[in-house]
């Protein structure tokens, strides 16, 4: 990268509230509103935060304090909902765990993050690590064997929450998010979405910081929050049939959920019986497909919404796709920094516009637990930015800055030069799922020998039969040769991270696997 100061872009001054004084202002205001359903349970705000203050006396009684952790190892549902919110509330910080994960992979967790109390909902876990431990108590009225406050005192240096991101050595590592990003999130979603109080789906996997946006964004809006049945992730069409019983106004998806939604929508014929207004996107490059135009062009008063940010800044950029589906770029932009956010490029000399995105200001989180030379690495100080700022965060990401708008690229590690010509692998992306009969498609990059190729893995559409030779005869027609794969390998499925996200590793994997059995083409 360049030597030259950093190019900056500023979101513009932010001032937010803590977000536990949004969720008391909303339950004093509306106690009567429902706040959460889950299936058969239907729950007003008063009711929730009852439950809520029933678990703040376990973890009264267990001894938690303000600054320890406390894991929720919980389904995504009500009772980690409320064990989440009852933990944020006491001044706790909550360690999402995933029982699905390997139980070596969370013993670590909980080695690593040394929980005060590991809370859990089911069946007792067997991973808990010599931890204490607790059930989520059922909903109802506090005990009042032991006192709970509603709050505990604001810090904005205070951890709300550790998620644990996958790690360069094979072993997660815990990113600690505070107050001061996370509030901001909070008081920029209520201003942002059309309304505050949109009926939201709880779609996102706990350990996915989304996650946080849908409880959090939802109960500091006066929004009431819906979890999604499990059952439902694989199944698109009957989502998109539970989305319209549930009279659902916002999601939040990453762009492979969205797009399979959007396959299911154009099986049906006539008018969506759809209620949303909002359809958010992130944790991966948004392809603005076909069947995704097409989709929002018969929701007319539905807006899409590409998010960014990372495990390890929070919610960084925004951008609103414009009201003509048919005018959007194939990728669209991540968009401009939040309020409070400044971003700097650092840029690449051979093109100024282009360059690695550094993040300063609030979004910026704690960092790693106990990694020091990590954070060392990734949380870099900068001479003083036009907003004062002197610490940034390295995200990674290769992106481009035109007239104040951001598109993200690649990765840097990514950053594909095949013979000194940089090669985008999310525009690959987009052509493969523009091609006939594919469902989604992804490029990857393989080792043969010492040369690095591109390979492809799509995923046709239902009763679709693909000829691999037709879709890279459609590449050779709108690609640089260059930009062609070398191959192209029909997947029943892309491989995804435990977020829903696609794995560009695991796809890798696949496509290996399938040469060595002969199936790759």
């Amino acid at each position: 990268m360049t030597t030259d100061p950093p190019m900056t872009l500023w979101g513009g001054d932010a001032d937010p509230p803590c977000l536990l004084e949004s969720l008391n202002r909303v339950a004093a205001r509306y106690p009567d509103r429902i706040a959460l359903v889950d299936g058969d349970l239907a729950l007003t705000y008063t009711e929730l935060y009852a439950w809520v203050d029933r678990v703040r006396q376990v973890l009264a009684y267990h001894g938690v304090g303000r600054d320890d952790r406390v894991a929720v190892a919980a389904p995504r549902g009500a009772s980690a909902v409320a064990a989440i919110v009852a933990v944020t509330m006491h001044g706790a910080t909550y360690v999402p765990l995933d029982a699905e994960y390997p139980r070596r992979r969370l013993e670590y967790m909980l080695n690593d993050c040394r929980p005060a109390l590991v809370l859990y909902d089911g069946e007792r876990p067997s991973f808990t690590a010599g931890a204490p431990i607790a059930p989520v108590p059922p909903p109802g009225p506090p005990w009042n064997v032991l006192p709970a406050s509603r709050t505990a005192t604001h810090d904005d240096d205070l951890p709300v929450y550790v998620i644990y991101t996958s790690g360069s050595t094979g072993w997660p590592k815990g990113v600690a998010l505070a107050h001061r990003c996370l509030d901001n999130v909070v008081e920029w979603q209520a201003r942002f979405s059309p309304r505050p109080d949109l009926r939201t789906v709880h779609f996102a996997p706990l350990n996915f910081d989304v996650s946080f946006q849908e409880i959090f964004g939802t109960l500091g809006g006066g929004g009431t929050l819906v979890v999604m049945p499990e059952r439902l992730r694989r199944e698109p069409v009957a989502f998109l049939t539970w989305l319209g019983e549930q009279s659902a106004e916002r999601l939040f998806l990453p762009y492979v959920a969205l797009q399979m939604l959007a396959l299911a929508a154009a099986t049906v014929d006539g008018p969506l019986p759809l209620a949303l207004v909002e359809i958010n996107v992130a944790g991966e490059q948004l392809v603005c497909t076909r069947e995704i135009r097409s989709l929002l062009k018969r929701l007319p008063g539905c807006r899409l919404v590409n998010h960014y940010g990372q495990s390890e800044s929070a919610m960084v950029t925004a951008h609103v796709l414009g009201p003509d589906p048919d005018a959007w770029p194939a990728l669209a932009p991540i968009g401009r920094p939040l309020p409070g956010c400044e971003l700097l490029l650092d840029r690449d000399p051979d093109s100024p516009d282009t360059g690695e995105l550094l993040v300063a200001g609030l979004p910026v989180s704690l960092g790693y637990v106990d990694r020091p030379a990590l954070n060392a690495e990734r949380y870099i100080s900068v001479p003083p930015t036009p907003h004062g700022h002197t610490v940034a965060f390295r995200t990674g990401d290769l992106v481009r800055l035109t007239d104040g708008t951001v598109t993200m690229l690649t990765r840097v590690d990514d950053d594909i030069k095949l013979r000194g010509i940089r090669v985008n692998l999310a525009e690959i992306d987009a052509q493969l799922t523009a091609c006939a009969g594919v469902g989604t498609g992804v490029c990857v990059v393989m080792t043969a020998g010492r040369t690095r190729v591109l390979r492809a893995a799509v995923v046709p559409r239902a009763g679709v039969v693909i000829d691999p030779a037709a879709v890279l005869q459609r590449l050779r027609a709108l690609l640089p040769e260059v930009a062609v794969p070398r191959s192209v390998s029909i997947l029943p499925e892309l491989p995804r991270s435990p977020s829903g996200k696609i794995s560009r590793e695991q796809v890798s994997a696949s496509i290996a696997a399938a040469f060595e059995s002969g199936d790759g083409r």
